[in-house]
């Protein structure tokens, strides 16, 4: 029995939804598992053979897998704290959708289809985005992935025992990878390009480069009452300062930098702090803009007292120009690059010929609980990828 993508979309609303109206849905946590038993149910639903690989990435087979030249669909299920519900679970609740259509039409694709929803997507527990993409393909290390820890001091490794799984099995997977011969991911559009075009749909063409990187701004802790202004050595400024810095200098150099996360210690209203760790992400379409900004940042963060270490790095990841020019053909959509990453730049950067679809994003907001996209377009972006999917697959 199929289940339509209004029924799809009504079961998953709920599932960690937080009371900002955004979501927390975390890897391997509690709403994580739900998330995955849903996927395994949806799976079985249609007749998919379900397999994890050794990232516990999550693959739904539609014919043999050993056939091999797979056409690879979906996206992830995990959030960003206080995400909104399109980025991620679009492309898995679409995918399954065009499963549901061909299926229902009688189609028979003449190579396996599988649907992934790959976890950890946003790296927002351990740090680490497309974590599990990035463990298969090698581009993280088993070993440097088990001892991440999140904000509670609670490792990978750890999280893996709590959710019944032996650490470890984290690894790469060349097998399963091999198995692959494209993948398309569709995904709610992040910025509002395809506002200006008037278009419900786009072609990914390339994700801009892209890391994070910690800094770590040492103080001395005191009593905020009883120490004088002079006598302090108060680590908050130095972030501050870095901060403000940060944004000037992402201005000068053409490119976008946030500090969004950090830690501060003790951590107590009346004390000055000792010990301050705030995160940079910088982003551009330029590789070398991007670049020379983070050095800015570094060398005005170092007057500040402190130590800069980058925790990700992604170069400037084009996809598949045949396939893009392919779908952009196929479908009369537009092509456009994009500053967010996503599992389907890892892929493409293991040599996968890879292309996205971007659904239209009315108000360009992502990672925040108003990040919206109308029914209708949602709709064209599942007709786009059964398109895209009748015809890889013919």
């Amino acid at each position: 029995m199929s289940t339509s993508f209004e029924q799809m979309w009504s079961e998953l609303t709920p599932i960690g939804r937080a009371g900002s109206g955004g979501y927390r849905r975390y890897a391997w946590t509690r709403e994580d598992h739900i998330l995955r038993e849903w996927f395994a149910g949806e799976a079985a639903r249609r007749g998919l053979d379900l397999v994890e690989d050794r990232a516990g990435n999550q693959w739904a087979w539609w014919g043999d897998p050993t056939a091999g030249n797979a056409l690879a669909i979906g996206s992830h299920l995990d959030s960003v704290p206080d995400g909104g519900a399109f980025d991620g679970p679009l492309g898995v609740v679409s995918s399954l959708a065009v499963i549901d259509r061909l299926q229902a039409a009688g189609v028979r694709p003449s190579r396996p289809v599988v649907v992934i929803n790959f976890v950890d997507e946003e790296g927002a527990r351990f740090g680490i985005a497309c974590a599990g993409s990035r463990i298969i393909t090698g581009q993280l290390d088993a070993d440097k992935a088990r001892a991440l820890t999140d904000a509670d001091g609670i490792s990978m490794a750890e999280a893996w025992r709590g959710a019944g799984r032996d650490p470890e099995d984290l690894g790469t997977d060349p097998e399963l990878l091999g198995l692959l011969g494209q993948f398309v991911e569709l995904h709610v559009e992040q910025g509002r390009a395809l506002v200006d075009t008037d278009d419900p749909i786009g072609i990914g063409s390339d994700i801009w480069p892209h890391g994070r990187w910690r800094l770590d701004f040492a103080g001395v802790a005191n009593h905020a009452g009883t120490t004088a202004l002079a006598d302090r050595h108060d680590a908050m400024l130095g972030y501050a300062q870095t901060v403000l810095g940060a944004r000037r200098l992402a201005a000068d150099h053409g490119v976008v930098a946030t500090m969004g996360k950090v830690r501060v210690e003790p951590n107590g209203v009346n004390a000055i702090p000792s010990a301050v760790t705030g995160w940079l992400d910088v982003r551009g379409a330029d590789e070398a803009a991007v670049t020379a900004c983070v050095e800015a940042i570094a060398a005005a963060a170092a007057d500040c007292d402190a130590t800069i270490s980058r925790e990700s790095w992604t170069a400037t990841t084009g996809f598949d120009p045949a396939l893009t020019q392919q779908l952009s053909e196929l479908l009369t959509a537009p092509v456009l690059g994009t500053g967010a990453g996503h599992d389907a730049g890892v892929l493409a950067t293991h040599g996968v010929p890879t292309s996205m679809i971007f659904v239209r994003n009315p108000t360009g907001v992502s990672h925040s609980p108003a990040e919206y996209a109308e029914l209708d377009d949602c709709l064209a972006g599942v007709d786009a990828l059964q398109t895209v999917v009748e015809e890889l697959t013919r």
